[in-house]
């Protein structure tokens, strides 16, 4: 693992110069399967996905939604916790889906996990109601975020749990705003129960959970 920060720290840089930061936000091509291995071996990123599911405290039958999935870190996280349950991760990008798919490929088979290649904004869902949903550095990117969040909303049991993760990196822009920001999307979207947690990383990351209403 030391290596491969080393070989990432002297990547990234050039990846940065090169345009190839936006491949983290749509993921398409080499450039996008590159991306996505980077999202599925950086350490920082695992440690980002791994906290952010065990604040979730999925149960082993829990029914889990994951919204922007990437190369499927989280989801295998969620299915290592929901032994009795079943994971959802939907990606706009087919390209970390397939990432996805063969780094859960033992849960893909016995279904216990299911991917989907969906935009948010167009997300159609037939499962019954989860118990939790998980988003990881995505809601920013999200179209009107309160409306995908109302829209999650009703893809959620009432009391059902919600995580969202945010790591800002604009200048001026705290943990601490982030997290006011998140928890001003989640109360017009009809969550409540808030509570913040602070992972130290470099720059912090922020996790928001909240249940909706009943």
């Amino acid at each position: 693992m030391e290596i491969e920060e080393k070989v990432l720290g002297r990547l990234l840089p050039w990846w940065a110069r090169h345009g190839g930061l936006a491949q983290f936000h749509r993921p398409t091509g080499a450039a996008g399967h590159l991306a996505g291995w980077i999202m599925g071996h950086r350490e920082s990123n695992l440690a980002r996905n791994r906290w952010a599911v065990e604040l979730l405290d999925v149960q082993p039958a829990d029914r889990v939604l994951e919204l922007g999935c990437g190369p499927g870190v989280a989801v295998a996280a969620l299915a290592a916790r929901a032994t009795r349950g079943s994971v959802v991760g939907v990606d706009h990008s087919p390209v970390v889906l397939r990432q996805a798919r063969r780094r859960n490929r033992a849960a893909v088979r016995a279904g216990r996990v299911r991917l989907v290649c969906s935009p948010v904004e167009g997300l159609a869902l037939d499962e019954e109601a989860f118990d939790a949903a998980l988003a990881v550095n995505t809601v920013g990117m999200w179209p009107e975020p309160a409306a995908r969040l109302r829209e999650l909303g009703r893809l959620l049991r009432p009391g059902g749990r919600i995580a969202l993760v945010s790591q800002p990196r604009m200048p001026g822009v705290t943990a601490v705003a982030a997290a006011d920001e998140l928890t001003g999307l989640l109360t017009e979207a009809g969550f409540g129960d808030f509570r913040a947690e602070t992972l130290d990383l470099d720059p912090p990351v922020v996790c928001v959970l909240a249940k909706l209403g009943s």
